[in-house]
């Protein structure tokens, strides 16, 4: 394989990744985002006090942005970082 070959392959797969999410995003409340990692989620909550060092979410019904991942859907994940975590919730949309 290559050099252009995997580019031309993690191209393709960033294409399929965005592709998939814009499919998704209506089956969600929230976008939830970490230095790493972009979630989209149904139930948010925070496990961790405000004004602590490492910052932990547990969310339920969850979606994963990760292109190397096989299963982007989680039943229930708790993330975690030390940089923040921001949590967004989407508009209602209609139907």
């Amino acid at each position: 394989m290559t050099s252009e070959d995997l580019e031309r392959y993690e191209t393709e797969s960033e294409l399929a990744l965005f592709r998939e999410y814009r499919d998704v995003i209506a089956m969600f409340r929230f976008v939830v985002e970490t230095d790493r990692r972009s979630y989209l989620a149904n139930e948010v909550e925070r496990l961790t006090p405000a004004g602590a060092d490492v910052v932990e979410y547990e969310l339920t019904d969850a979606w994963v942005w990760d292109m190397y991942r096989q299963s982007r859907f989680l039943s229930k994940v708790t993330i975690s970082s030390t940089r923040g975590i921001t949590v967004e919730e989407l508009p209602e949309r209609e139907l």
